[in-house]
């Protein structure tokens, strides 16, 4: 609800307790254990900003957010809003616009490989530091080649040249094993299996369809992921390459009066579950940073514990739901939390996070100069639209009617990596074959060569009839001379022995 040019959160007692638009690129976080209303506050917050004329980006894990196209059930917070003393609240659906990576509830999402890049990839194959080492020099080697890794098939065909290349690359970008190429391939094909073929494509996704607004309402762009949920790896790498891809490309505007876009990414801890102190780094410098290109972030979690304290000590809007608190480990989450806030001493922060009503939370957000306010136990507002989740007819036809209909249900195929492999093969192939016909026409050639030069020199030592009678003269002459020589010798030898 929007009050003053600022959204009314909820109420604390008799006091409103808002968020400032123009504080909300210094992100922001709603926290609290299952069931006890995060998902009622992240609808009254992208509610008001799409009153606002800014568009949200929505990550909907459990497919309860469907309801923003359906007006509300106004008897069913009637009671809510009284006991806020809330009037004049009126019930309405707001501007959707469904994407899916699955292609089954929403336009299809898809991203082209190459603009996620090998450091993404890696972490999405989980793959060892040689093997990262590697795929970098995959990618590397694509585009010395200049070849687009467009989908799995041009990175899997990339693989399988730079392994049948080995040596090659080796000796340019350094050590490439069979091995690791092999295990490099066996990653893929299990991503394939989890849907990859699908994410991983054109048409691309192109973020300013994002940045739309229809009839003066900022366009809710809802990503549902029940099913990418499954595969924890690919919706972690999914939601950061959106960050990614928004710093990238938005200019600096600096600190503006109401944030360009705000993105709400539920289930925020997977962004961080197992992540390598790179990939860590470069989120927490993107969050830090990209807070100058007018993107505000909510992350949604469980435990604020569940996100690394770089990343937290940025989240200046805190909404902290309550937290079960039996086992130990549980309590002291509680008490981290607690201390994260600027103190009440009306009450115990850490006593009343484990005590609170479901749809209340402990709030405390940056007011016009940036300061942040005392935490309030805050009763949060009933959302607009419905809390139900939509009909598949409905949202369909939603789908079908939205202003980006038709644009990324093309899907086509260019010319990339595995089809210019397949021309580099056949033609590596042809001069092999060249190859070996010419070296089979040389040693053909060289056989000729000696048999020619063989008769060649038979002929040159050929005598001729005059050299014949003079041998035969010659042998003559000899063997009278021999049979001469016995005869005078068998003489000899009998006359001695007389």
């Amino acid at each position: 609800m929007i009050k003053d040019n600022k959204i009314l959160l909820g109420k604390a007692g008799e006091k409103e307790v808002f968020l400032t638009p123009s504080m909300l690129n210094r992100h922001g976080l709603i926290a609290g254990a299952t069931g006890t209303g995060k998902t009622v506050t992240l609808k009254v917050i992208a509610e008001s900003l799409s009153d606002l004329g800014i568009p949200t980006v929505i990550a909907d894990v459990k497919g309860d957010l469907t309801g923003m196209i359906v007006p509300g059930d106004e008897e069913g917070i009637k009671g809510r809003l009284e006991s806020m003393d809330i009037h004049d609240y009126e019930v309405r659906k707001y501007p959707v616009h469904f994407y899916d990576v699955y292609q089954k509830q929403g336009h299809p999402l898809r991203v082209k490989l190459q603009d996620m890049g090998p450091l993404i990839i890696s972490h999405l194959l989980d793959l060892t530091d040689v093997q990262q080492g590697i795929l970098n020099i995959i990618f590397r080697a694509a585009q010395d080649m200049e070849l687009d890794i467009i989908d799995l098939k041009d990175l899997q065909a990339m693989a399988s040249y730079v392994g049948e290349h080995s040596k090659e690359y080796t000796l340019k970008y350094g050590n490439v094993t069979k091995q690791s190429v092999g295990a490099i391939q066996r990653k893929l094909l299990e991503l394939e299996s989890q849907g990859g073929d699908l994410f991983f494509g054109m048409q691309s996704i192109d973020i300013e369809d994002w940045f739309s607004e229809q009839n003066g309402y900022g366009v809710m762009n809802m990503i549902e992921c029940e099913e990418l949920y499954n595969h924890p790896l690919l919706y972690s790498m999914f939601l950061f390459w959106m960050l990614q891809e928004l710093y990238e490309r938005l200019p600096e505007v600096g600190d503006l009066d109401a944030p360009k876009i705000v993105f709400f990414f539920d289930e925020a801890h997977l962004l961080f579950r197992n992540a390598s102190r790179q990939l860590l780094e470069k989120i927490e410098t993107t969050v830090r940073l990209i807070r100058s290109k007018g993107v505000g972030i909510f992350f949604c979690t469980q435990n604020p514990s569940d996100i690394p304290n770089t990343v937290l000590s940025q989240l200046s809007n805190r909404i902290q739901h309550s937290l079960r608190a039996y086992t130990p480990s549980e309590i002291k989450a509680c008490k981290m939390a607690a201390d994260s806030f600027r103190q009440n001493p009306a009450f115990d922060t850490a006593e009343r996070i484990s005590n609170m009503k479901t749809g209340t939370a402990l709030v405390s957000t940056l007011d016009e100069e940036g300061v942040p306010s005392i935490v309030e136990e805050t009763k949060i507002l009933p959302p607009r639209s419905s809390m139900t989740i939509a009909n598949a007819e409905r949202i369909q036809y939603v789908i079908e009617t939205d202003a980006v209909y038709g644009k990324y249900e093309r899907f086509f195929d260019p010319e990339s990596a595995y089809e210019l492999i397949d021309d580099m093969r056949e033609e590596e192939a042809r001069v092999r074959e060249e190859e070996a016909a010419a070296k089979q026409r040389a040693k053909e050639e060289e056989k000729i060569a000696k048999q020619k030069a063989r008769e060649a020199a038979r002929k040159a030592n050929r005598p001729t009839f005059a050299d014949r009678l003079a041998r035969q003269a010659t042998y003559k002459v000899s063997r009278e001379l021999v049979n001469f020589g016995y005869k005078q010798a068998k003489n000899f030898l009998k006359g001695f022995l007389k």
